[in-house]
């Protein structure tokens, strides 16, 4: 995947198939026997309520500006001015549009019409309606407003051409809906087939401004040849509405006693006729808005449509989505179609068919892989999926694998975690066939692995989360995930401390897995011998299984055995076993060589892992033999 983002923004591209909303909802706004009419959009946030909108503008745009014009005035009351009130600034942007297309139609030099005049006088209704709001505002504050507050609100616009209104303009918002539908049904105004108002975002605003934007649609601007689409979560501007409109018998027991809907929502229902709910995302929609959203990025709107268009017919026939690759000649798809296969049974479980949330989890994933790139942690997308999933949306299991991590169970954990979700062990690799093998209580089965340590052996439970989470594709049992959970927990700002390792041995523990020589050698010969035979155990304990579960910590964490064994010989034995759970398939060379093959515990690990070395791994044998013959040394 490349670093580049996916916008946010609403689109004008329908990567979502909600081409037959939009065109239901066009369908409803030009029925004349629903005129006028408020139709409703109801989704989540982030489902493309607002996607939804302009794909209902691209629809009515199209159409000549003849004898039958839709004018389309898009407006988003959670953007309105605090200081306005809502109800005049959703009337002033509807009479702005109409004064536009007013002026459109007029001819240069014609005599003011009366449309033009009622047009001035509603405006200065507005206008008048808006001075009263700074009025009541202010007087709250016990700040009077000043006459230029007033007058400043008020319409000026050609004093003169006002001056033979038949009609003077009243104060306030008296009488306006009468007025307003005689603009309407002006004949400067007949080519208007409708007036079509799109408003969105209405359930992020204020309950105030949520009720007084509804009351604006339902009392002053309901007039013939006026629709409204309201693109909102219903439950949402439900939820508004209950302060101003409480259920009384809430408190009530009876259900025969309840209103079968409650206040709040018999209002909406009474303002919005009827509600067209956008879908969530089937798995092959999901599967679908992951292919178009990476091929958005590399083809023209002009070379992506047909894809489009095929992802439409096999959602329609029941198809699978492999054949877009060959319903669709000219580009390779393969690699979008895999990644897309790869991340939809994760998305598809775990983000509830949003668009916006998967849009946003796909920015997070190409961040975090950017970084883990740089810095050279290289992992498949659909793994860094799977753990941004534990991350993100389970953050309680994330922190007790951290916590696995910290204290050197992480593989183990994970070994275990992977067989209660029912996912079969990694297939053994085979190991080089050289003669017995010199631990009698250890037989050569082939394995990678097969000194266990001891607790591994005890049974473990797991959180019903953490084993559903392990059974999401792929399978994490054989993948190093050290590096990417540190950079997690940099990113989250967790601290990986081994709660069991006391407080005086972490610094020596971090110094000694430290990969600068200069905080090795920080822990000095004299700290070493300073320990205590318990305390050195306990680092015994820390660094094997740091050297086990973290590869990029693995050579610091056996040089660090190698010093704390010489001065406690007694640990040697623990220190063995803990090594010969290194699976051999994943050593470094500078691991095997900092092993001294003259003292008979490490010489037994040696020999084990020469023993256990998979066949195709010539480097790794090869070095081992050349410790065990060269008797190497740190």
């Amino acid at each position: 995947m490349s670093a580049q983002l996916w916008s946010d923004e609403p689109t004008h591209l329908d990567l979502l198939s909600f081409d037959a909303v939009a065109k239901t909802v066009v369908q409803a706004v030009l029925d004349d026997a629903l005129d006028p009419v408020t139709v409703g959009v109801s989704g989540a946030w982030g489902s493309g309520k607002t996607t939804v909108l302009r794909l209902i503008e691209d629809e009515l745009a199209p159409q000549p500006r003849t004898d039958a014009t839709v004018l389309v005035i898009s407006t988003d009351p959670w953007r309105y001015d605090p200081g306005v009130g809502a109800k005049e600034t959703l009337i002033g942007e509807v009479l702005s549009a109409v004064a536009a297309e007013l002026a459109r139609k007029e001819q240069p030099g014609q005599v003011r019409s009366r449309a033009r005049a009622v047009l001035t006088t509603l405006r200065r209704r507005v206008d008048w309606a808006k001075a009263l709001q700074v009025a009541a505002k202010t007087s709250l504050t016990l700040q009077l407003p000043s006459v230029d507050d007033l007058t400043s609100l008020i319409n000026t616009e050609s004093s003169s051409q006002d001056a033979d209104a038949a009609d003077p303009p009243s104060r306030g918002l008296e009488e306006f809906r009468s007025e307003f539908c005689t603009l309407m049904e002006s004949a400067e105004l007949s080519h208007l087939k409708r007036v079509v108002v799109l408003v969105d975002d209405l359930d992020r605003c204020l309950p105030e401004t949520v009720v007084d934007t509804l009351e604006t649609i339902r009392l002053f601007l309901a007039v013939p040849k006026m629709a409204f689409v309201v693109a909102a979560d219903e439950h949402r501007v439900a939820d508004a509405l209950r302060d101003r409109f409480p259920d009384p018998n809430s408190t009530q027991q009876g259900a025969q006693e309840r209103y079968f809907e409650e206040p709040a929502s018999l209002y909406l229902h009474k303002i919005v006729q009827t509600t067209v709910p956008l879908p969530t995302l089937s798995r092959f929609d999901t599967e679908a808005f992951l292919v178009l959203l990476q091929l958005s990025q590399r083809l023209p709107d002009e070379e992506l449509a047909p894809y489009i268009a095929a992802c439409v017919r096999l959602r329609r026939d029941k198809g699978l989505l492999d054949n877009l690759a060959t319903t669709v000649n000219g580009n390779d798809i393969s690699a979008e179609l895999a990644f897309a296969s790869r991340m939809t049974p994760i998305l598809y479980e775990k983000l509830q068919g949003s668009p916006r949330r998967i849009k946003r989890f796909l920015n997070d994933l190409r961040v975090r892989q950017s970084v883990a790139d740089h810095r050279g942690i290289l992992l498949e997308a659909d793994i860094v999926a799977k753990l941004m999933v534990l991350e993100k949306l389970l953050p309680d299991a994330f922190t007790t694998v951290l916590g696995w991590l910290a204290r050197g169970e992480l593989r183990s954990r994970m070994a275990k975690l992977e067989a209660a979700a029912g996912r079969p062990a990694p297939e053994p690799q085979p190991a080089r066939d050289t003669g017995p093998s010199p631990d009698d209580d250890v037989p050569s089965t082939g394995e990678q692995n097969p000194a266990p340590d001891e607790d591994e052996t005890e049974p473990v439970t797991f959180e019903d989360e953490l084993v559903r989470w392990a059974k999401l594709s792929p399978s994490l049992g054989t993948v190093d995930l050290a590096p990417y959970l540190y950079l997690a927990a940099a990113f989250s700002g967790e601290q990986l401390l081994d709660a069991g390792l006391p407080g005086r041995l972490r610094d020596i523990a971090a110094n000694l897995l430290s990969t600068a020589r200069f905080d090795q050698h920080r822990v000095t010969d004299a700290d070493i011998e300073a320990l205590g035979e318990d305390d050195a155990l306990s680092l015994v304990e820390y660094l094997g299984r740091a050297g086990r579960d973290r590869p990029a910590e693995q050579s610091a964490a056996v040089r660090g055995l190698v010093r704390i064994v010489t001065a406690y010989p007694a640990t040697a034995e623990r220190a063995a076993r803990l090594l010969q759970s290194v699976p051999a398939g994943e050593l470094e060379p500078a691991t095997i060589l900092t092993l001294p093959a003259a003292d008979p515990a490490f010489r037994s690990v040696l020999e084990h892992w020469k023993t256990h070395a998979p066949a195709d791994h010539a480097r790794i044998t090869r070095t081992l033999e050349h410790a065990l013959s060269t008797g190497s040394r740190p």
